[in-house]
Order: structure tokens, then C-alpha cells, then sequence
């Protein structure tokens, strides 16, 4: 007797992961987000393997989940896989106090944040873009007016 399962959500071609109460602010995180959005999954995972950011180490490790998901639960191609959505949320927020002059006190507020991640398997046809022909560029310049024959006999006179 349980729950029943809820419908699929995303495509069939689609596999999805979230990291949650992760310790940055959904500014920060965004930054990142903006940097995997519409890459190939192996160039999505090598910038954040090399990027200078604290927290690029959970956003690779929800990008590999989103991987994992996609090759164990719905049978897709790993090589033909693409960040389709990289999306930031706010989660909670710790609200800390930091004691100031004349027995005042100053908020502080810690934020945490969400990162939802979507890749999609999208196969590249190679042979649509041999089979198309190249066009010759042109420069975009008319082709010199020819003189009428009278002018050209005075000019050679």
C-alpha cells in the first residue's frame, strides 16, 4: 500500500540532480551555474575542476550525480551528454549576531543555497553536415558598371 509514485517530470532523454544546504550564498553559486550552462558535460567538469572557487567541488559533485542519473536510471549516452539547466535557489538562512559598540548588536546572516541540475542527451548529426554543400563566399561587392561605348572611344582618343 504506500505512495504512489509520482509522474516523470522531465523528457525521456533527460536526468536530473539537486544539491541542497550548500554554504554559499545563491549569488556566488549562480556564478558558477553560469559557467557549466549549455557545455558538454566533460568540458562542464573539467572548468569546475580547475576554477578558483570554493564551492565548485559540490556544484562537480552534483554535475556528477546528474551523470550517474542519467547513465544508471534512464540508459543514456554519457559522450552525447549537455548541461540543458543549471539552476540556483535560496535555502535556509543561520542568523548570527555580532556584538557592537554601546551594548548595540550587529545581524549576520549566513545563506545557504540549492543547486538544480539538468543534462540532456543530445546527439550531433555528422553526417547532415557533410552531406550539405559549402557555399562560396562572395565579398559583398557589386561588379563594376561598364562605360558606355561612346565615353570609352573619347577616353581612348
Amino acid at each position: 500500500m504506500g505512495k504512489e509514485s509520482r509522474a516523470r517530470v522531465l523528457k525521456d532523454n533527460q536526468a536530473m540532480a539537486v544539491a541542497r544546504n550548500i554554504r554559499v550564498s545563491p549569488r556566488k553559486l549562480n556564478l558558477l551555474a553560469q559557467q557549466i550552462r549549455g557545455k558538454k558535460v566533460d568540458r562542464a567538469l573539467n572548468e569546475l575542476t580547475f576554477s578558483q572557487k570554493r564551492i565548485a567541488g559540490a556544484v562537480k559533485k552534483a554535475l556528477q550525480s546528474a551523470i550517474a542519473n542519467a547513465e544508471n536510471n534512464h540508459d543514456l549516452d554519457v559522450d552525447d551528454l549537455i548541461v540543458k539547466e543549471a539552476s540556483v535557489g535560496k535555502n535556509l538562512v543561520m542568523k548570527r549576531f555580532h556584538p557592537r559598540a554601546r551594548g548595540n548588536s550587529g545581524g549576520i546572516e549566513k545563506f545557504f543555497s540549492q543547486i538544480t541540475i539538468v543534462v540532456e542527451e543530445r546527439r550531433e548529426e555528422k553526417t547532415a553536415e557533410a552531406a550539405a554543400p559549402a557555399k562560396k563566399k562572395t565579398s559583398g561587392k557589386k561588379p563594376a558598371a561598364k562605360k558606355p561605348a561612346a565615353k570609352a572611344k573619347k577616353e581612348a582618343a
